[in-house]
């Protein structure tokens, strides 16, 4: 009897530690796998990051666009030479689908390419403008236009009218003085006389002035990047 309470005090205290054993582990697995949950369920839970939006596509000013613009200062075939700058500014707003890309006012720049002085003897002066870049909300575009040009009348085609008109005079007085000789003598001077008017007065150096409003066109589109 004493024996058989001492064997069910030992089955009971077995039972009791292999409770208490049992109830110590979390619930859901082993102690690695335990803490690894709640971090999965944060990573779910995490919004995905959006990957930026593409910028707009860029707003094409089609070849053959009319440009207009007013000159800052003067420009001579006398003065200038060929890649000095030009400075400008726009008279008319560039406007695409009827809407204003480019407003008025915007600042443009070009260049001289061509500049021949009326100084020489022969040929006519010479001047040629390009355009070469144009500032739009704060960024320079470079752009390719046409040319505006202006020559002077050649001075050799001045000299030679110059000496036919001096000749034939001079030979009218001979004539009518009635000697022959005098009137070779007279064409000779008038011939003369002629030449040098024309050297002296000659066509005057081509000049495009401050305030000048000029028409350009472009040659390639120009393609000016949305906000």
């Amino acid at each position: 009897m004493k024996a058989g309470r001492i064997s069910l005090s030992i089955c009971t205290a077995a039972l009791v530690v292999s409770y208490g054993c049992h109830s110590s582990q979390p619930n859901g697995g082993s102690p690695g796998t335990a803490g690894a949950n709640p971090a999965s369920g944060e990573q779910a839970a995490a919004p995905a990051q959006q990957a930026p939006a593409p910028p707009p596509p860029p707003i094409v000013v089609r070849t053959g666009t009319d440009i207009r613009v007013t000159i800052d200062q003067d420009v001579s075939s006398k003065d200038s030479n060929v890649g000095d700058p030009v400075s400008a500014s726009l008279a008319a707003p560039i406007v695409v689908d009827d809407s204003v890309v480019v407003p008025q006012g915007a600042k443009v720049s070009g260049k001289v390419t061509a500049a021949k002085s009326a100084g020489r003897f022969k040929g006519g002066a010479e001047l040629a403008i390009t355009l070469t870049s144009i500032d739009v909300g704060g960024k320079r575009y470079a752009i390719r236009t046409s040319t505006f040009s202006d020559a002077g009348k050649g001075r050799g085609k001045r000299t030679a009218e110059g000496a036919a008109i001096g000749a034939g005079a001079g030979a009218l007085i001979g004539a009518l003085a009635g000697h022959g000789k005098g009137a070779a003598i007279g064409a000779g001077a008038g011939g003369g006389a002629g030449v040098a008017g024309a050297a002296l007065t000659g066509d005057r150096d081509v000049t495009v002035a401050a305030e000048t409003q000029l028409d350009f066109s472009l040659a390639r589109p120009l393609e000016i990047q949305q906000k």
